[in-house]
């Protein structure tokens, strides 16, 4: 309800400007058009993000002055800060990226964004830049109507720097007609009192448009005008610089706590760097003089020294906190920290990951290695096996003989707690995601949704062969008992095995490795066929042993096939080139066939 009375009241003050000036009508029809030129600009750099962006964000982020040598470079090129911010929350959110590098990158964009105020002052208030735009419309908008990617991508890129420079020249030339007719130098306020009243507008109008960019186009466009004081300017451009992390804020609420920390930190991050330039103004502007005097920027040129203004400040901003990032880090992780939700309820998946390809593709991977873990106990329990003893280093078949204690577990409520919603959230995160996908992009998705099915077998199978195990694990029988310590022993050796492979999974020979233990899941099946046929001629067990032994034997082989699979799929390698490598070197079904029948029988 407050939303939509700001929205009115909004609406109503803009419907009385247009029908008192005229001139205010071309100022906001060129905000509206600059607007509109950031959404296309960021349309398109979004089509470019299925690939590069995220591989370069992968290798310039394990350190912090590559992190901040990203953010300033991507907001340079992008010249949009709230594209970074969103990408870095989704990177962030979907586990691609630490807390440190995400705050390394926010505080690099900060310092990235100040390049279009340098890019408005130098040359958009000095060249007649609506003659460029016409003709980057009328290619980009040919380019969006194209069905390549890649074109529309570039077409939208087009249009958007040619409704920027479209909006930037109404902006120019209301305020030049409003110099005619108003003189908004009457309003400014000299002193710390001017200071803080202007950084309070800039602060609402960057709210209002979303967008810090759009700000600093008005202000530099009303100061070429002479329509407001270079004093009111630097406070108006602080303001804004504030006011930018709303859309970080606004980004993290579909995000996940991740998203929420750095969201947080860009916030103290803004807010700090403010509270400096405020508090020691007139002294950066000071150095802001000896700086355009170098550089041989005039000494009335006010639109260039409010863009040397923007890019110092924020510069004092990032050597300040620089040096705290971790501990920022820390305190925030301490603040915030993670939800201990039910293990049912997604961790990874968010609306927040959704954003790119890339990112979706890694939450997916993350929530069902999530789900793996949560089948894992169940699995274990299943056997009556301790997840510990597993994942131990101690003699597994030692652990197996010493002691026979049943584990009580109800399979069914283990996973209808823990596993059974969760898969639930992962195929509709997938269904969701798939729809803005390249082909590639979808197979790894499906490949995913596979692994999570096999995990959700594994438990089915486990479920079936529980009841047996429980009764024969303990039986007086020796033969009974010897053959389900057997099965019990190769699962969980399997199970110690696949947690190895997952240790190791950026090692393609680790991956590899699957192979032998599907050449061991079928000799043992050969191997227990024999078996059967020898206890039961020999009468060591009885019919209805055998029966059972029989059926257990073969959920126990589906539930090592399931889990082989899912750790194909699963623990590869995050390299899309080298998992299409692995896939087409492991052994196919047919190829164990043939190895199987080539080996002599023992």
């Amino acid at each position: 309800m407050f939303k939509k009375i700001i929205l009115y009241s909004i609406l109503l003050v803009l419907a009385y400007g247009f029908w008192i000036s005229p001139d205010f009508k071309e100022i906001s029809a060129g905000v509206a058009i600059f607007l509109f030129g950031m959404l296309s600009l960021e349309e398109g750099f979004k089509t470019f993000t299925g690939g590069l962006l995220e591989k370069l964000l992968r290798k310039t982020t394990d350190g912090t002055f590559k992190s901040l040598a990203f953010g300033i470079v991507s907001t340079t090129l992008m010249q949009s800060s709230s594209l970074v911010s969103v990408i870095t929350i989704s990177f962030l959110s979907a586990g691609l990226i630490g807390l440190t590098a995400g705050i390394g990158i926010i505080f690099g964009a900060n310092l990235g964004t100040t390049t279009g105020a340098w890019l408005i002052a130098g040359l958009g208030m000095k060249v007649k830049i609506s003659a460029y735009a016409m003709p980057m419309l009328v290619f980009g908008i040919i380019g969006i109507f194209q069905k390549s990617k890649n074109l529309r991508g570039l077409g939208y890129i087009l249009a958007g720097l040619g409704f920027l420079f479209l909006g930037i020249h109404h902006m120019k030339e209301g305020f030049e007609a409003f110099r005619d007719t108003i003189d908004l130098t009457a309003f400014a306020v000299e002193g710390y009192a001017g200071i803080m009243l202007f950084t309070l507008i800039g602060v609402a109008a960057t709210v209002i448009m979303q967008s810090s960019h759009a700000t600093l186009v008005i202000i530099i466009t009303a100061l070429a005008s002479q329509q407001i004081t270079y004093e009111n300017a630097l406070a108006l451009a602080i303001g804004a610089n504030i006011g930018t992390t709303i859309t970080a804020i606004i980004g993290s609420m579909s995000a996940n706590v991740q998203g929420k920390r750095l969201a947080a930190a860009h916030l103290v991050f803004n807010m700090v760097t403010a509270i400096i330039a405020i508090a020691f103004i007139y002294q950066i502007a000071e150095s802001v003089d000896w700086i355009s005097s170098i550089v041989g920027i005039a000494e009335d040129d006010y639109t260039l020294k409010l863009a040397v203004f923007h890019s110092v400040f924020n510069t004092i901003g990032i050597l300040s906190m620089l040096p705290f990032i971790n501990r920022l880090a820390g305190s925030l992780q301490t603040m915030m920290p993670e939800k201990l939700a039910a293990k049912e309820q997604p961790i990874y998946l968010n609306e927040s990951a959704e954003e790119l390809p890339d990112t979706a593709i890694e939450a997916v991977r993350k929530e069902t290695l999530h789900l793996y873990d949560n089948a894992f106990a169940i699995i274990a329990h299943g056997l009556s096996l301790h997840r510990n003893d597993i994942l131990s280093d101690r003699d597994l078949e030692a652990i197996i003989y010493e002691s026979n204690k049943v584990i009580e577990i109800d399979i069914d409520q283990e996973y209808d707690s823990s596993v059974k919603g969760l898969y639930a959230e992962i195929v509709s995160f997938i269904s969701r995601s798939q729809v803005s996908m390249q082909p590639s992009q979808v197979d790894e998705l499906f490949s995913l949704r596979a692994a999570g099915r096999d995990i959700v077998e594994a438990i089915k199978d486990t479920k079936h062969m529980h009841k047996n195990m429980s009764q024969f694990i303990v039986s007086e029988n020796n033969y009974i008992r010897d053959e389900y310590n057997k099965i019990r022993l190769r699962l969980g050796q399997l199970m110690r095995k696949l947690a190895i492979v997952r240790e190791e999974g950026d090692d393609p020979a680790m991956i590899l490795s699957l192979d032998a233990l599907k050449l061991e899941m079928e000799e043992n099946d050969t191997t227990l066929n024999g078996m059967l046929e020898s206890l039961i001629r020999d009468g060591k067990i009885s019919a209805q042993m055998a029966t059972s032994l029989m059926n257990d034997a073969n959920y126990a082989y589906d539930v090592t096939k399931n889990l082989i699979q899912m750790g194909e799929a699963l623990f590869a390698t995050s390299d899309f080139d080298m998992k299409l490598a692995e896939r087409d070197i492991a052994l196919t079904d047919d190829e164990l066939a043939d190895i199987i029948s080539d080996q002599p029988n023992s």
